[in-house]
């Protein structure tokens, strides 16, 4: 379990991150948060896909790692074999939190349960004189990068919805063993309504740059078939076929009569 505290120099002078840092806490991770920013570079990898709870209206950048809960099929024997790293998995130990001194205010803070984490590691926190070590700064600056990537994304997905952009899907997995299982909750972009859009508006994405994310989030989609060669080559239940389709939800048919 996480413990995310911020850094401050009182409690955190003599603490270390370890020069070489793992993945390890993402092994059972089937999704990771992504920003719109990445999501060119991501395609190239993973699916692309918005998640949310249904009870929270919220939609959730991600890329999805596995095709069920607590399966990443990019981390295997301590090995990462995805073209790119989200951002957010390698900003660990370190994480943007609200700071308690200061309302309404985000600040560094880190994770002083990992394994990454202790007074005899390598890499220092803070300088010998109290001063933040370039590595800290670096941390910083990063975050913040972070922060900013992940307030435009929610604002591209803000903009999606208000044009009504947004699809959900059904993955149809056939296991070999005759099996089948159906993944829903996963949304991405309509290609159809996209096309659809008034000639002002497609102008006015255009300037804007948002087809860009646009695309690469369509275009990764066929990295779905790469989740499925990674399954097959664990020897867990063989997938034979994998379809994606729109979620077709049933309406309620109103029955009208004649007087």
């Amino acid at each position: 379990m996480a413990n995310f505290v911020p850094v401050r120099k009182e409690q955190h002078q003599n603490l270390k991150i370890a020069s070489k840092r793992d993945l390890a806490h993402i092994a059972g991770q089937h999704i990771v948060s992504v920003t719109a920013a990445e999501y060119a570079q991501a395609s190239a990898s993973f699916p692309i896909v918005f998640v949310k709870n249904p009870e929270s209206p919220r939609y959730r950048s991600v890329v999805m790692l596995g095709l069920e809960a607590n399966e990443n099929l990019f981390y295997n024997e301590e090995k990462w074999s995805g073209l790119s790293l989200p951002q957010s998995v390698g900003m660990a130990p370190f994480a943007l939190g609200l700071d308690p001194d200061k309302e309404n205010t985000l600040t560094a803070c880190i994770d002083t349960d990992s394994t990454l984490v202790g007074e005899d590691k390598d890499l220092a926190i803070f300088e010998a004189d109290g001063k933040e070590s370039e590595l800290l700064t670096n941390v910083q600056n990063s975050l913040g990068r972070l922060y900013e990537n992940e307030k435009m994304t929610e604002n591209f997905i803000k903009e999606l919805e208000e044009n009504d952009l947004l699809q959900e899907l059904e993955l149809n997995v056939d296991l070999s063993s005759g099996e089948k299982k159906k993944l829903t909750g996963i949304f991405t972009v309509s290609e159809d309504k996209v096309k659809a859009l008034a000639d002002d508006k497609i102008l006015d994405f255009h300037k804007r740059g948002l087809f860009v994310p646009i695309y690469a989030m369509l275009g990764s989609l066929g990295q779905i078939n790469r989740l499925v060669q990674l399954r097959n080559l664990t020897g867990k239940a063989q997938i034979k076929g994998i379809q994606i389709a729109p979620l077709v939800k049933q309406e309620a048919q109103a029955e009208t009569a004649e007087s």
